[in-house]
């Protein structure tokens, strides 16, 4: 295993909640990868990532290191990625047969010169998606895991038999029926299709939308941050139990962040709000004499990538970077906190509506 892999592990199980954030940031498009492919929706494949995070956390103690921490985590997501499709094809919909939107492939199968496309080049490139994507959905679903994790993901025989936990010569036989079936349907159109599932494992570039200010100006982004602290001791007197001041959303996340930290109590500390242009620091004051810098770095899509540093004086406590959109915040474990942890929560939109 891999020998920082090993040594997070460890200081997680020995109550180092920080010492995850690393793992998470290493591994993070790597497992929404997985799960895009399996799902095809950009939205579902991040809250099946955070699934997979979770429940990966929650199961560190009894991984013994007999495999690749990364193999355990993506047989980990592929699970929590087929009980959500197999979710889907209980309200109807089978699996496999959710269309990439339009725009998505738009942005894996880019034209050189799209202004000097003519129709016929157009409509040649759209059948090449149409085709691609037949081929695709033809695969049943152990043979587009192997092609993920195979030709996607570039694992060896031996890493995916521990993933998929299968006999390594079923791993073999698959992987190459995968290919031949492929081969079969699409012929020269082959070479796309590891195109096609490399270019969705990227952010979608970002894309114009209303509110956002005009070509060669930074984009406007509004965020929040939650400060709370997790503790199995009770409140200290003055601290009142999350959530407890009306915010709807923190609401709604709070059975997600009892699930993932099983703390006994939660008390909101701080709440912050911004809205700037994309490369403008935002410092706030946090209990315990730190500071809390958040720095929006860039915008892909609904996304929003940020820069978050904790720090207490000169002495960095905590530095990360993290993805967040509306409706999927980013949760980051702090350090010590009397007798509990930080934990920040970060909230963003990407593409706000422009108070006036």
């Amino acid at each position: 295993m891999d020998t920082d892999d090993s040594a997070l592990i460890e200081r997680c199980r020995a109550g180092d909640i920080a010492a995850f954030e690393p793992l998470v940031e290493k591994y993070r498009q790597r497992v929404w990868r997985l799960a895009y492919n399996v799902l095809r929706d950009r939205e579902e494949a991040w809250d099946v990532a955070q699934e997979a995070f979770i429940k990966a956390y929650q199961a560190l103690p009894s991984f013994r290191g007999q495999s690749a921490f990364y193999t355990w985590l993506y047989r980990i997501t592929m699970n929590v990625a087929a009980d959500r499709a197999r979710s889907r094809a209980a309200q109807g919909r089978a699996f496999g047969t959710e269309r990439v939107p339009e725009e998505d492939w738009e942005r894996v199968i880019t034209d050189p010169n799209p202004g000097e496309a003519s129709p016929a080049d157009a409509a040649s490139r759209r059948e090449e998606r149409r085709k691609i994507m037949q081929a695709l959905d033809r695969l049943s679903e152990d043979h587009r895991q192997i092609i993920m994790l195979g030709d996607l993901e570039g694992l060896s025989y031996r890493e995916i038999a521990d993933t998929l936990e299968i006999p390594m010569g079923t791993v073999m036989s698959r992987l190459h029926n995968a290919r031949k079936r492929l081969r079969d349907v699409l012929g020269p159109l082959l070479v796309l299709v590891m195109a096609l599932l490399l270019g969705l494992a990227a952010p979608a570039a970002a894309q114009p939308a209303a509110g956002q200010p005009p070509a060669g100006q930074p984009p406007v982004v509004r965020f929040g941050a939650r400060v709370l602290m997790g503790t199995d001791a009770p409140l200290p007197s003055g601290l009142r139990a999350a959530p407890a001041d009306g915010d709807d959303r923190l609401v709604a996340f709070m059975p997600k962040l009892r699930q993932l930290f099983r703390y006994k109590e939660y008390a909101s500390l701080e709440r912050y709000r911004a809205e700037v242009p994309v490369g403008t620091l935002q410092s706030w004051h946090v209990p315990g004499d730190r500071t809390l810098e958040v720095l929006p770095e860039s915008v892909s899509g609904d996304t929003v990538r940020m820069r978050v540093r904790l720090a207490r004086g000169t002495l960095t406590e905590l530095a990360t970077n993290i993805q967040a959109a509306r409706g999927s915040p980013a949760v980051i474990g702090g350090p010590r906190h009397g007798d509990g942890v930080l934990i920040i929560i970060v909230w963003a939109n990407a593409n706000p509506t422009r108070r006036r």
